[in-house]
């Protein structure tokens, strides 16, 4: 009877253990949901045309400014830092280098979506897309400058983000692109784990009027094709483990025979114990 009792406890450890290993389905990006046709050795995928939508400048947002004039004397005024602790690199995340030029002359909207541009003053920017802000900025300095005797470009100070939960290197970032997509921010962060949920990651983005939270399918080759495909500004991800993790079990073949091997000698000497 203990015999009996020791192989089903046996059994059972081994289907447990088994049932407990990451299947590839669940970390393999952007598989083909579907049957695929045998004996195609390469295979092109449809186009996934790019959903973008217009961004529109938010509190915290850094931009870089740049305004280039015929006078010397006003580009000498232009290209002065501003004494705003605001406009310093002190909010770069990890992964970049704080002596960068394109963040040192940056300028970061306030709480009321103010930046103090030299000679300028205060221009409100929240709200406007980079070409509106580009718009406005031009109308102030016409009032210093003839026309077509002065250059502005308003660009947005890269892609901040934050990688929390299952990643390599989680963590908050800072990508000087001016467009960059998931893919390329899980990359930054140093890949998910392999017990992170790929199915179900959480997607925290900003709006004028609030957050809102987004379940984004890394499994899917239809992300490619949607809005969320490419990041915003300040979008925090967050992937949660799988139940492989709650139970401890080991996510690849070696580690499961080993915790298996483990297990089925502990449990050996437990019984030969207490037959003892």
């Amino acid at each position: 009877m203990k015999q009996r009792h020791f192989l089903s406890t046996i059994l059972f450890l081994v289907a447990l253990t088994f049932y407990s290993c990451v299947s590839n389905k669940k970390i393999i990006y952007m598989q083909q949901l579907e049957e695929e046709e045998a004996g195609v050795l390469v295979e092109t995928s449809q186009k996934y045309p790019y959903e973008t939508e217009e961004y529109f400048l938010q509190v915290n947002d850094i931009v870089e400014i740049n305004i280039k004039t015929t006078s010397p004397e006003l580009n000498l005024i232009f290209s002065a830092i501003s004494a705003d602790p605001n406009n310093n690199m002190a909010q770069m995340g990890g992964g970049q280098g704080a002596g960068d030029a394109f963040f040192m002359n940056g300028y970061t909207l306030d709480e009321t979506g103010l930046v103090e541009i030299p000679l300028l003053g205060k221009v409100n920017l929240l709200g406007l897309s980079t070409d509106q802000a580009k718009d406005l900025i031009e109308s102030k300095v016409a009032e210093f400058v003839n026309k077509n005797e002065y250059f502005v470009r308003v660009r947005l100070g890269g892609i901040r983000f934050s990688a929390l939960g299952e990643f390599t290197r989680s963590g908050k970032y800072t990508i000087l692109q001016n467009r960059v997509t998931i893919f390329e921010a899980i990359a930054f962060a140093g890949d998910l784990t392999s017990v992170a949920k790929r199915d179900e990651i959480l997607l925290v983005r900003q709006y004028p009027d609030g957050s809102q939270i987004h379940k984004i399918n890394l499994l899917d080759r239809d992300l490619l094709g949607s809005e969320y495909y490419f990041l915003r500004p300040n979008d925090m991800i967050y992937a949660e483990p799988m139940k492989v993790r709650e139970l401890g079990s080991g996510t690849t073949l070696v580690e499961t025979l080993t915790l298996l091997t483990t297990t089925i000698t502990a449990v050996a000497l437990v019984l030969t114990l207490i037959q003892n």
